[in-house]
């Protein structure tokens, strides 16, 4: 049962359930007074965490890259299955966030067990298509923390804020060089002349989960897709572009910037969305 935050109720708390609104974490931990610390969003479909192995190797791979340690793959497994269970959710949003633990207050680290917390709630309701803007402040595609899933995410608060300003829902990062790179929390996808297109990791954007499964998906469904770095400026002129992420599995773009995709969303977008959702129906860890 959900509170008014959307939360669940109960939470697992480095190594127990407790209830949400008796959960405590010190306000020395660095997650909170530095931002040190990773997550990884995973949708539950029918009471099992879709994609749970690609979410955990991610997770792990975001944690030794800032020095943390995440617990071992069965207890974190377990973890969720017990949050699910205590709140009632079969489908749902989970969050799991590891964070540096209890910490001297400054950037430094010394040795200190991790704080590990697992959350659900219902999944949020999401639009059929999306409006989005350019974020004046680009992406660096050299940054520390370029390719990880951090809990620093002002960044992306403030680009948020300033799309919603604007009508949009979600905001597009350029890179240094003036690349498409990725949104706040999404990948991104556009097709010219049929043929589908996505920024390379090298463009700095994050390595999505569902953009992976979609790339591996095209070959069997039919569709040409290049990696290549795309100039930021295209997205606008594409003939359909779509958004990827956990929660969104497939959202097409209706206006970039107030200016109309042709087909939101697009024959494309429609035919690598079945595909996907052939994909959950068929295996919920692939």
């Amino acid at each position: 049962m959900a509170g008014t935050t959307g939360a669940a109720e109960v939470v697992w708390l480095n190594g127990a359930l407790v209830p949400a609104d008796e959960a405590r974490i010190s306000p020395l931990d660095h997650g909170l007074t530095t931002g040190d610390g990773v997550f990884e969003t995973i949708q539950a479909t029918r009471g099992v965490p879709f994609a749970y192995t690609r979410h955990y190797r991610r997770l792990v791979h975001s944690a030794e890259a800032l020095g943390l340690r995440v617990p071992p793959s069965e207890t974190v497994r377990a973890a969720i299955d017990e949050v699910l269970t205590a709140n009632a959710l079969s489908e749902a949003r989970v969050r799991v966030t590891v964070t540096g633990g209890l910490q001297p207050l400054g950037s430094e680290r010394v040795e200190s067990p991790p704080t590990v917390v697992v959350a659900a709630g219902p999944v949020p309701r999401i639009a059929p298509t999306a409006d989005v803007v350019i974020s004046p402040w680009p992406r660096n595609e050299k940054g520390a923390l370029t390719g990880l899933k951090t809990i620093s995410y002002a960044e992306n608060v403030r680009a948020l804020a300033y799309a919603r300003e604007r009508g949009a829902s979600e905001v597009i990062f350029p890179n240094t060089r003036g690349e498409l790179c990725e949104g706040a929390a999404v990948n991104v996808f556009l097709v010219r002349d049929g043929v589908l297109a996505t920024p390379p990791l090298s463009a700095g954007c994050l390595d999505g989960v569902t953009r992976a499964l979609l790339i591996e998906l095209c070959p069997g469904a039919g569709i040409e897709l290049r990696e290549e770095p795309i100039p930021i400026g295209d997205l606008a002129s594409a003939d359909e572009a779509f958004l990827t992420s956990t929660l969104r599995n497939l959202q097409a773009i209706a206006h970039v910037d107030g200016q109309a995709i042709p087909a939101a969303p697009g024959p494309i977008t429609e035919k690598l969305a079945a595909a996907f959702d052939a994909l959950v129906d068929a295996d919920l860890d692939p």
